[in-house]
């Protein structure tokens, strides 16, 4: 995840590996449908408090359609895991992490043995992730702290989360969403720029968003709508050019025509899966249509 921030319990599995599967062909197919149908959005410019929920829960409902497959896009395989990986991407690509992190986990297991690793070794297995300085000593810290106050195992609330080193709200939302299965809201630069975008809110501190969009979707969509968003913001809805004219949502968006509105010119703009090409997990979930990202090192 590209943004500011960086039990015993076994995790729940992702909700996403609930969903139907998708083929790589049938994706192309509904992306490609939409585009050829593509009409400048109607939305008034006075649009009620009522109409902007409505057209926020189509929009999801449409992503919904689009991504039945979403999940994080970070490797784990527990609790910890997850808490790690996400700390890690902060600055840098969930590909890069998960390229990194295998080598990572196999030094350092547990909390009890990254809190006693060697700082200058630990920089050096996570340099590729960037800022590893700073990331080495927020490891060390809330591993430490893990092994010392929570009898080694990741709490379960945001409240225990948030005083980890290096753990502020989104981390947080995102380990309780996808390791303990608590709903939660993750507002990354992906998602802050896709909300602005549909005129959802015009908030630009992340803890503000997350408080409106809350009060626009009920609880038990928190967690898969943070997936669609991040998912389209990465395949479709680009921060530079989006791909306008091949997206499944414009007659919804209020800011189409930002973007490459040709559907041919933008079809050439899709990434990971929408455009052919390995997702960013190097496991990734059985139902994902795309391909494997390559491990570290790799041709």
């Amino acid at each position: 995840m590209t943004s500011s921030e960086p039990g015993t319990k076994p995790p729940k599995a992702a909700q996403a590996s609930k969903a139907p599967k998708a083929s790589k062909a049938t994706t192309t197919s509904r992306t490609s449908t939409a585009a050829k149908t593509v009409k400048a959005p109607k939305i008034p410019k006075g649009e009620s408090h009522l109409a902007l929920v409505r057209r926020a829960r189509r929009i999801n409902r449409e992503l919904a359609e689009v991504y039945p497959y979403a999940h994080p896009e970070l490797d784990f395989r527990n609790p910890f895991e997850l808490l790690v990986a996400t700390v890690l991407s902060a600055q840098t690509t969930d590909l890069r992490v998960n390229q990194t992190t295998p080598a990572l986990f196999a030094a350092y297991p547990t909390p009890e043995d990254m809190a006693a690793a060697n700082p200058e070794e630990m920089e050096e297995l996570i340099r590729p992730t960037g800022f590893f300085r700073a990331k080495t000593k927020s490891l060390l810290g809330l591993s430490a702290a893990l092994r010392d106050d929570f009898g080694g195992e990741v709490p379960g609330r945001l409240e225990d989360l948030v005083k980890l080193p290096g753990v502020g709200r989104k981390t947080a939302n995102v380990v309780l969403g996808n390791a303990f299965g608590v709903p939660g809201i993750t507002v990354d630069t992906h998602f802050g720029r896709l909300v602005r975008r549909w005129k959802w809110t015009d908030e630009e501190d992340p803890v503000k968003v997350e408080a409106v969009i809350a009060d626009i979707f009920p609880k038990s969509e928190w967690t898969m709508l943070s997936h669609r968003v991040i998912f389209h913001g990465r395949r479709i809805c680009h921060a530079r050019k989006p791909a306008c004219g091949a997206c499944p949502i414009a007659p919804l968006c209020p800011s189409y025509g930002e973007g490459e509105t040709d559907p041919e010119k933008a079809r050439k703009l899709l990434k990971y899966e929408m455009g052919g090409y390995p997702g960013q997990r190097l496991n990734p979930p059985a139902d994902f249509p795309g391909k494997p990202a390559p491990a570290l090192g790799a041709v």
